[in-house]
């Protein structure tokens, strides 16, 4: 008898709880979040659509990645400015080129993870894909500075990526330079880290702690999610600075694309990857978020104990990287 009024207690207990989770889950979805899916087909129809990874691809990819002779003096590769032991971007406000250029658009490079799940690249989402987009840091003359006939010329001079490339795509492949390019954008499409958020979508109701559920509920509140939403929590192309203008706005000559419209940043792992904004003016979560409440949501006073909440859960988003074993990079030969 005991045992039933003390099981019959617990459940008093819980089911307000489970209530709340379903309520907010609900909410969450709703407001268009989604869960990074656990099912290997559902992530790989979401990841790779067109269907091109495959291992020898991606590991090509990976070794082109972390290959300097992508870069005209041969002192830095993709790695440089998307480093996969941080949160994927350089800790830097502005990105940082061959010769030490500084990016002249005073642009801070943006995470290479789950970049696959946004959908355009770049801050003015030029570029579609991964692959197209792996094409503009290597010609650009502040970033890689390389022509696609020297890139084609390296490439092609090393047996060892010639093989790789046929084991790749087959023994007639041509390595061109969109094809490098795309063979890094194929490894970049592996780059995906689920989180803690991730189970919790997916039905884990102990993913998240009460706190971090009480940050979500902010989130979604305060409005939020009405550009960082989706899958990717971010990503798509938005209006910047609506209500008011951004404090740092003339930091650089970035205006976003001919409609004024900016890639909205994901917040995946976002508390890895400070500064903050465009052009990176922004060192502190908090005021990070003050500002964009600010400039978007015409919230000039936000309340810490707010603050906490959704920094707490933007902790929540921090994901489980997938490990990355460092490639062997053909070795250069001696010239005769």
């Amino acid at each position: 008898m005991r045992k039933k009024l003390y099981a019959l207690l617990i459940l008093m207990l819980l089911s307000p709880l489970v209530a709340d989770d379903e309520q907010l889950l609900k909410s969450a979805k709703r407001a268009g979040l989604k869960p990074i899916p656990t099912d290997k087909e559902e992530l790989f129809a979401l990841t790779d659509p067109k269907n091109v990874m495959t291992p020898d691809r991606v590991e090509l990819g990976k070794q082109l990645f972390f290959d300097n002779r992508l870069s005209a003096d041969e002192t830095i590769n993709c790695s440089s400015c998307h480093d996969l032991t941080k949160g994927g971007a350089d800790d830097l406000p502005v990105a940082i080129g061959i010769k030490g250029q500084l990016n002249p658009h005073h642009l801070n490079s943006p995470t290479v993870y789950n970049a696959v799940l946004f959908e355009r690249q770049f801050w003015d989402g030029r570029s579609p894909d991964l692959e197209d987009q792996a094409q503009g840091p290597m010609t650009a003359p502040f970033e890689m500075g390389m022509t696609p006939q020297l890139a084609e010329e390296r490439i092609n001079a090393v047996p060892e990526y010639v093989e790789a490339f046929k084991n790749a795509y087959g023994k007639d492949v041509k390595i061109t330079f969109e094809k490098i390019a795309a063979t890094i954008g194929i490894f970049e499409r592996t780059l995906v880290t689920p989180s803690r958020f991730d189970d919790y979508l997916n039905g884990d109701m102990n993913a998240l702690t009460k706190k971090e559920k009480k940050g979500l509920m902010t989130f979604i509140d305060r409005g939020c999610i009405n550009c960082h939403t989706g899958v990717a929590i971010g990503g798509s192309m938005k209006p910047f600075a609506i209500a008011d203008d951004f404090k740092f706005q003339d930091v650089g000559d970035f205006k976003g694309d001919i409609n004024g419209l900016v890639k909205v940043p994901s917040l995946r792992n976002v508390t890895l990857n400070s500064p903050y904004f465009h052009n990176g003016t922004v060192v502190k979560l908090k005021d990070a978020i003050k500002e964009m409440s600010r400039i978007q949501l015409s919230i000039t006073e936000i309340d810490d104990s707010e603050l906490d909440d959704l920094v707490i859960f933007f902790k929540a988003l921090e994901g489980r990287k997938p490990k990355i074993k460092m490639p062997n990079i053909p070795k250069k030969r001696d010239k005769k």
